[in-house]
């Protein structure tokens, strides 16, 4: 049966009709998940936004006065924070710049060189102590808190920086070794045999090959390494007993007295303050940051 013109443009019709309602039908469903998004980021934001206001505030309006918009600035919360206590703030910053740094350097050096034997190079046992390395993953700091502490006693190291840093330099960080482990087994061992044949040893394959290939995950692993030492609290709480050597996590605590009046004021200050390096890594790295998981983290 023939269908005439009428009915075939009907058709077409209702076609576009169906066609228009179903793009109607998606767009109000993308409108819902970006307003579900937008809802949940603002959420998330409100209690960053709400210390930054905090800052500006009267220490009697802090907590009274619950607007993001202060209704009446302290702009000397700044002055107080940072010159409040024994020592001027800088000094903090000094001291978790100086970890931060040092655990960076340490992380790249010696996870690498430990990626770089399990990913290339071939010695008895090899699965077995990359199982073993992977299971330090699943121990919680606290389980090695106190031999750790006791090691550090004995050798007098307690009240310096060393016990913070030294062990960045022993590779002791499992996840930055997976993740090397992963990218380097991403590239070509083509490369470690053209290297060989012109006389290349395993350390000259690793310094001249691979390392200058590895930008990505190196700078990943930077980024989450600086992070990380950045805002330990723990270990500075544990290892650190002069006020001259706390880091800036350290150093905001001591605004809060358990037993007597707390400067909220000038927390809040030295709070946002302390962001800031954070958010300027981010923002500076975030490529590097991406680029480095996504090709580390989909390698066999």
């Amino acid at each position: 049966m023939k269908t005439t013109g009428a009915e075939r443009a009907a058709i077409a019709t209702a076609s576009t009709h169906a066609r228009a309602a179903r793009r109607r039908a998606d767009r109000r469903r993308a409108l819902w998940k970006h307003g579900l998004l937008v809802a949940a980021s603002l959420a998330m934001l409100y209690p960053l936004v709400w210390m930054l206001a905090s800052a500006f505030k009267p220490e009697h309006l802090i907590f009274s006065d619950l607007s993001l918009w202060p209704a009446e600035w302290k702009w000397t919360n700044f002055a107080q924070g940072w010159n409040g206590l024994q020592v001027s703030f800088s000094q903090f910053y000094l001291n978790s710049f100086l970890v931060a740094g040092l655990s960076v350097a340490g992380n790249l050096m010696a996870c690498s060189l430990a990626a770089f034997a399990f990913a290339r190079l071939d010695f008895p046992l090899k699965r077995l102590w990359f199982a073993l390395m992977l299971g330090t993953l699943m121990l919680p700091y606290h389980v090695t808190l106190i031999p750790q502490y006791v090691l550090f006693l004995k050798l007098g190291w307690i009240g310096s920086f060393l016990p913070l840093v030294v062990p960045k330099f022993l590779a002791v960080d499992a996840f930055f070794i997976f993740l090397m482990v992963q990218f380097f087994r991403g590239l070509p061992r083509e490369l470690d045999e053209a290297a060989m044949m012109d006389g290349c040893g395993p350390w000259r394959i690793y310094w001249k090959i691979l390392l200058p290939l590895s930008t990505p995950v190196l700078a990943t692993a930077a980024i989450f390494s600086f992070i990380w030492a950045y805002d330990d609290f723990f270990g500075p709480l544990v290892y650190l007993n002069d006020v001259h050597r706390y880091t800036v996590p350290l150093a905001l605590r001591t605004f809060v007295d358990d037993t007597g009046r707390s400067d909220w004021g000038p927390l809040f200050a030295m709070s946002t303050l302390s962001l800031v390096p954070l958010f300027a890594i981010f923002l500076f790295c975030q490529r590097f940051l991406i680029q480095g998981i996504a090709m580390s983290g989909l390698k066999r």
